[in-house]
């Protein structure tokens, strides 16, 4: 619902273009979202204290902040700023940041400390399978939703509005086969990723294929809708399925931690996949015009979906999952 929403409204937003601000409307969005939540965590969200309160891991945080920092900005805007001396710095800066991090984060594991992330944690092998799947699905997502923006407004001339208008279809399907995922899981196991792969992969397929033999630059929304609700539907399905297998491997006592570093993941991954995805896609268009550049992308895309349907065969079955 919200990223039916959210592409909506941000039309909205951008079409009304208020005081000038263009594109910049769409951060509007978040303002009612953000009051909203805080309203109703005030009201709704018990009170509680912890009897021995853990310390906080203050050279962790700056550490792995440091670390994601380094690896992320220069992937971000390093590109367009020509990647100058700063950005490749950064790049070099991020490892030894993470190192530096994995020693501390050992060490304060090892003397019964409070670490950010204790490295026992995705030292696992199933928490280690379990973040490995999230990382062709959100960096396709993010390097998807990227380059189909750039297609619908500047490839196929459509306005703001109309561009959230035709992600409809992929946002309802994804919101229909999201409350799929529990049954898909009681039914295939861990073969339910597969399946969500390979129902991605087709709409990717069918995306690429009505672009390509289709009346470009004059694709109407309808024309790419059935491509739009497959990948949906794969998407509605891979996304809970991640978050559902990773969680399940992290022990109750680190129910918190395992939270953050899902959502880490996340997020970093899709920072990835606008940088690399997106830079691919933008750097073919001079070359190959922008839907074989398009064709491409959704290929690359694809074959990080054929990862993930390997590894979910290799899953646990239903008996098991």
């Amino acid at each position: 619902m919200s990223i039916v929403l959210g592409q909506v409204l941000g039309g909205v937003l951008v079409a009304a273009d208020p005081a000038g601000t263009g594109w910049r409307a769409v951060f509007l969005v978040n303002v009612p979202v953000a009051v909203a939540g805080l309203g109703c965590a005030l009201r709704s969200v018990p009170d509680s204290r912890a009897e021995r309160p853990a310390r906080a891991d203050l050279a962790g945080t700056a550490l792995l902040a440091a670390a994601l920092c380094a690896l992320l900005l220069p992937l971000t805007e390093g590109r367009a700023a020509g990647w100058p001396l700063w950005s490749v710095l950064l790049l070099c800066a991020a490892p030894l940041c993470a190192l530096a991090f994995h020693r501390v984060e050992r060490r304060a594991e090892r003397t019964a400390g409070s670490p950010l992330l204790p490295p026992s944690l995705p030292a696992s092998p199933e928490v280690r399978r379990g973040l490995l799947l999230g990382v062709p699905v959100f960096v396709g997502f993010a390097g998807w939703m990227f380059v189909t923006a750039v297609t619908l407004q500047q490839g196929l001339g459509y306005g703001a509005l109309r561009a959230g208008l035709a992600l409809v279809p992929m946002g309802v399907a994804q919101f229909a086969a999201s409350m799929l995922a529990p049954r898909a899981v009681a039914r295939f196991g861990g073969r339910a990723v597969a399946l969500a792969a390979v129902a991605h992969i087709a709409g990717l397929a069918t995306m690429a294929a009505t672009v390509l033999l289709g009346p470009w630059p004059h694709l109407g929304p309808l024309a790419l809708a059935p491509g739009l609700a497959l990948c949906g539907i794969g998407q509605g399905l891979e996304l809970p399925l991640y978050f559902r297998f990773l969680l399940a491997a992290i022990p109750d006592r680190l129910a918190g931690t395992g939270s953050g570093l899902a959502a880490t993941l996340q997020q970093s991954c899709l920072a990835v996949g606008v940088a690399t995805l997106g830079s691919l896609f933008l750097s073919l268009i001079p070359g190959a015009g922008m839907r074989r550049a398009l064709a491409v992308v959704l290929a690359v895309q694809a074959a990080g979906l054929l990862g993930l349907t390997v590894l979910g065969l290799r899953l646990p079955g239903k008996d098991h999952a």
